[in-house]
């Protein structure tokens, strides 16, 4: 079973993740299938980069999506909304 999760990248004290698609079973850190994104929670706001639409291709395929990019995922939805369309 494929998952979507975070894999933790960056150094001591300063996290960076990267939104990957793999294995269930596998590491955390493991070797990933596919990037889908990064997410950098030390700036404010936080920097989120997700590729939506490879996520819904995985999801459509079986993928599960871990809380936290389900989470991550509303915030660019939510955020998305409020940016007024020029």
């Amino acid at each position: 079973m494929l998952a979507i999760r975070l894999s933790r990248q960056g150094t001591k004290k300063k996290p960076f993740y990267r939104v990957v698609l793999l294995e269930k079973s596998a590491a955390r850190n493991g070797r990933s299938l596919e990037l889908l994104g990064t997410y950098n929670p030390v700036p404010n706001p936080a920097l989120i980069d997700l590729n939506t639409e490879r996520i819904q291709y995985w999801v459509a395929r079986g993928a599960q999506v871990s809380s936290t990019i389900d989470n991550l995922l509303r915030r660019t939805r939510e955020r998305a909304a409020a940016t007024p369309a020029a």
